[in-house]
């Protein structure tokens, strides 16, 4: 029985395929060329700024130019270059030595807001002489706030750091003298404000050995030096230039988790590769065919600009980028199609969804298209997590292309021989019916849409607003207010930057989202801003 089964389905895709032209063949086939290279184990997951990215961009790059698409990146390149700001880094010189013995630097770690400097003396930890290092046990802080839900460990040591900088101190060592354990660790990432002098943590085993009499002599030499820590990723721009009044842009993220460094798994062992075969060779792969397609088509009434960008996993830092720095002025942006996650079509359902219905009142009046191999769902919102954010917030109308999530998704096994390639070409050829459809009108109208917040299942409750993923300030900077909700009642407004929520400082997006799940439907608290210059109270009630 199960070799007749394996008979009838070998049938049945050799049926399909023969039903298949042969122009469709060739495309089928240049996207398996281009996904099975795009999500091979060689570009290790294709994580923005590595060696795996740079094959990558080669890749695509190398595909624009044979189809004759004019460089729009730096330098008459394809590339765009970016930056993207991960932090703070421990470097090489930074050191904790005591009685003559240098301290591991797995036995200690300067502490996130610390200031760089050495600084050496003969110093006793019961004694606080200024113009010397103090000392800080923790002990006494974490057993006073053991029942407090708002204590947080890393903003009382600042504190006391800041009150032991005032009195005079040259340096600040802490240690913990309690069983209690402690969570603490380097927060690279924390924007937290600097105080300028050296601040360092030592673990038990070094504290219990040293500093177990607190009246004892010790030679210190301290040197923190901490530097920032960044990565460049590459976006790749090709141009197909009509001479037309208006451009339409069709885009993909091509990046991918490479081994989990950065975060955003959701299963695989530390070192796995996430080739995202799904996520987003096939969006990126969509690119590429279209590209051949618009270059025979007569599809001549606007130009065509082709992106494939990078940082979309880790915060949508490249289209951001690009809309900040776009090639061609954005006013002559018609209006841009995006791919993500294309490569799932299921056989039963058929089903696709098309995201962004709602950012053009064009798209009513040909979606959904009528096809026999598709089935359309339609979703409004302007607002997702992919790059069509970057250029909705920019007011060009949007459409978002997605065949569904999946039991793959940001785990090692999105592989290559998952994909559905001849629902890919469905999708591919879908779009070009919306090309040909554009080819005849002017440029379309952009509409703003009632938008639902992102990222939020793991809350019961929200502000209701887009974060700004690349701003690299201290807090949360607000890209766009969402119409109708707790935000914009409150009176917050786009580029209003979160400092504070209810008693808990906000940093950065980690404890912007740990101070959220604080709260719950029908608590009140305030929202503290900075507008500009100004420092500003917002009452908000959650909902």
């Amino acid at each position: 029985m199960k070799n007749i089964f394996i008979l009838l389905l070998l049938i049945s895709q050799v049926t399909i395929a023969q039903k298949l032209k042969k122009q469709e063949k060739t495309v089928i086939d240049d996207l398996k060329t281009s996904i099975n290279y795009l999500a091979s184990d060689q570009l290790e997951g294709r994580l923005t700024g590595s060696a795996g990215e740079k094959l990558a961009y080669e890749y695509i790059a190398d595909e624009f130019k044979k189809v004759g698409l004019v460089a729009k990146g730096n330098d008459n390149s394809y590339i765009q270059p970016f930056t993207i700001e991960e932090g703070k880094e421990i470097l090489p010189s930074t050191h904790f030595i005591i009685n003559d013995t240098d301290i591991d630097q797995n036995e200690f770690f300067p502490m996130a807001f610390s200031g760089n400097g050495e600084v050496k003396g003969n110093v006793s930890p019961s004694f606080q002489e200024k113009g010397m290092p103090w000392f800080l046990d923790i002990k006494e802080i974490m057993q006073e706030n053991e029942n407090n839900p708002h204590f947080d460990l890393n903003t009382a040591i600042r504190n006391k750091a800041a009150d032991c900088k005032q009195k005079g101190a040259s340096a600040l060592i802490v240690y913990n003298s309690s069983p209690s354990l402690e969570d603490l660790g380097f927060d690279g990432k924390s924007k937290t404000a600097i105080i300028d002098f050296p601040i360092v943590y030592l673990k038990s085993n070094v504290s219990k050995k040293y500093l177990s009499d607190n009246t004892a002599n010790l030679n210190i030499d301290v040197k923190t030096d901490l530097a920032n820590k960044s990565r460049t990723g590459h976006n790749v721009i090709g141009f197909m230039d009509n001479g037309a009044a208006h451009t339409i842009i069709i885009g993909a993220h091509y990046d991918h988790l490479g081994r989990g460094e950065e975060g955003g798994t959701l299963g695989g062992s530390k070192g796995e590769i996430y080739n995202g075969a799904d996520d987003n060779a096939s969006g990126t792969a969509a690119v590429i065919e279209l590209a051949k397609y618009l270059k025979e088509a007569k599809l001549k009434n606007n130009n065509y600009l082709f992106i494939c960008f990078s940082g979309e996993e880790e915060g949508l830092f490249g289209s951001k980028y690009f809309t900040n720095n776009p090639p061609i002025p954005l006013d002559q942006v018609n209006y841009m199609i995006n791919f993500d996650m294309v490569g799932r079509l299921n056989d039963s359902s058929k089903l696709l969804t098309i995201g962004c219905f709602g950012t053009s009142p064009f798209w009513g009046k040909i979606l959904p298209e009528k096809s026999k191999v598709i089935t359309v769902k339609l979703d409004s919102s302007g607002i997702g997590p992919s790059d069509h954010t970057s250029f909705y917030l920019k007011n060009i109308p949007v459409l978002f292309f997605f065949t569904g999530s999946h039991k793959d998704y940001h785990r090692p096994t999105d592989d290559a021989d998952k994909i559905n390639f001849i629902g890919e070409l469905r999708i591919i050829q879908y779009v070009e019916n919306i090309l040909k459809e554009t080819n005849s009108v002017e440029k379309i109208a952009f509409s703003k849409t009632r938008d639902t917040e992102m990222s939020t299942a793991h809350f019961t409750v929200t502000l209701g607003f887009m974060p700004d993923y690349t701003f690299q300030g201290s807090g949360v900077r607000a890209d766009e207010i969402i119409d109708g909700k707790i935000a914009q009642r409150a009176g917050m407004k786009a580029g209003d930057v979160i400092v504070k929520l209810g008693d808990y400082p906000v940093t950065d997006i980690n404890n912007y989202m740990e101070a959220l799940s604080k709260f719950k439907k029908g608590d009140s608290t305030n929202v503290t801003v900075l507008r500009g210059n100004e420092t500003k109270s917002l009452n908000v009630e959650f909902q």
